[in-house]
């Protein structure tokens, strides 16, 4: 699929923003916060499907074949799920497609099919919150990943969602209360899209 801009149809009032960024930057913090300050968070779907796989005695649930496109799967259900006028995702699609890339996967049929799906309907909005790294990267039992591979996964994600069309609004490394204020002030100040031609 190649790159196109996202396109709104019709006019509405929800907004869908995506928080990514470094693997380990701090995201999960920021996305509690906002959680607890009333706004409609959706966690991460890869950290979800690697813990019930973990749990369930598989060590590294990545390696399969079918790993991506749980996580589409995942990621879709919850985006349909989600409630609220606004909400923000930790992840979306687009940083699956950067996973596949990373992992050195190719883009599956049904990746593709979410990705057009994500695009020609506008789901999220073309501002993308993006974390930066914090100078290093602890390692969990999901993301067992170092601090250089993890500046190549960050640079990666820039990639696809630029490719995709997508502004990116980056979020430095600094306090957690200066980050999610950075966060709060783009929720709360952008005005939504009009339709797309």
């Amino acid at each position: 699929m190649g790159p196109s801009r996202p396109a709104r149809k019709g006019s509405r009032t929800m907004r869908r923003y995506v928080l990514t960024g470094t693997p380990g930057a701090g995201k999960t913090s920021i996305l509690r916060r906002l959680d607890e300050l009333g706004h409609g968070v959706v966690e991460e779907a890869a950290t979800a499907v690697i813990a019930q796989a973990q749990a369930l005695g598989e060590d590294q649930p990545w390696t399969r074949a079918s790993f991506i496109d749980e996580i589409v799967a995942l990621q879709r259900q919850r985006q349909l799920k989600a409630t609220g006028s606004v909400q923000v995702f930790d992840r979306s699609p687009v940083c699956t497609h950067a996973l596949a890339t990373y992992l050195g996967r190719p883009v599956s049929p049904t990746l593709a099919a979410e990705l057009e799906r994500i695009t020609s309907e506008g789901v999220y909005e073309r501002q993308v919150l993006f974390v930066r790294n914090l100078g290093f990267c602890e390692p969990t039992t999901a993301r067992q990943i170092s601090f250089q591979e993890s500046l190549a996964f960050e640079r990666i994600h820039e990639e696809s969602y630029r490719a995709f069309g997508y502004e990116l609004i980056n979020i430095p490394a600094c306090d957690l209360a200066h980050r999610v204020a950075m966060v709060s002030s783009v929720i709360a100040h952008t005005v939504p899209q009009a339709p797309a031609e």
